[in-house]
């Protein structure tokens, strides 16, 4: 990478570089590595990520090995419990301001993983179960309709509103999916817009009921 000219965040774990991490233990006793700790509410509980980073730390025991930055991210819940670990090694500069960014840039790989393949394969597109099917393009031509509706969908969670709080109201993407392939299985609608209007009118309270008069 360095040879491209290009900059780097990559995952470094203790047991693929034990040497750097008998450096980080030296550094840690001499008062090298620093320590960021910042509390977050994400909506249902608060989580603290603690962000541990060092400067010029080898990456193998080795005479002229490549020097890098490390940085490590650990999330735990109020009770203490580890939700989330990791570390990296990029040769970007390390500070107090800007460690989380350069943590968030080494997650980022595995968010692109989680959010759109595995949503592609998991969350109601089917996207593995087209391949094989016919015997020249079909495959081809269903896995990329797959992934124009995905693109589309994309779309729709930054710039459609109604869409956006659909998605908030119903459980999960999948039912969203079958409830609009339901719908327009039996109902005709002028627009995007009604569809998505006459869904989200069953999420209002019904009125209540008029008193009976004798």
């Amino acid at each position: 990478m360095r040879s491209y000219g290009l900059r780097f965040v990559l995952v470094c774990k203790p047991d693929s570089h034990p040497a750097t991490y008998e450096w980080l233990e030296y550094l840690e006793r001499i008062g090298a590595v620093r320590t960021v700790v910042r509390t977050r509410w994400t909506g249902k509980r608060h989580e603290t990520d603690t962000y541990r980073y060092a400067a010029a730390v080898p990456l193998r025991d080795a005479e002229g090995a490549m020097e890098v930055n490390w940085c490590e991210l650990t999330t735990t819940a109020a009770d203490g419990k580890v939700l989330y670990r990791n570390a990296f090694a990029t040769d970007l500069a390390l500070d107090d301001g800007n460690v989380a960014e350069v943590v968030e840039a080494g997650r980022s790989r595995w968010k692109i993983e989680n959010e759109n393949n595995n949503t592609l394969k998991t969350k109601g597109y089917h996207f593995e179960h087209n391949y094989g099917h016919g015997k020249q393009h079909l495959s081809s031509l269903l896995a990329s309709l797959i992934i124009l509706a995905f693109l589309v969908h994309t779309v729709l969670d930054w710039a459609d509103g109604k869409f956006q709080l659909l998605r908030q109201k119903l459980p999960s993407r999948k039912r969203l999916f079958n409830d609009i392939k339901t719908l327009t299985s039996y109902l005709c609608f002028d627009s995007w817009d009604a569809l998505m209007d006459f869904m989200l009118e069953s999420f209002k309270k019904p009125p209540p009921p008029k008193p009976e008069t004798g």
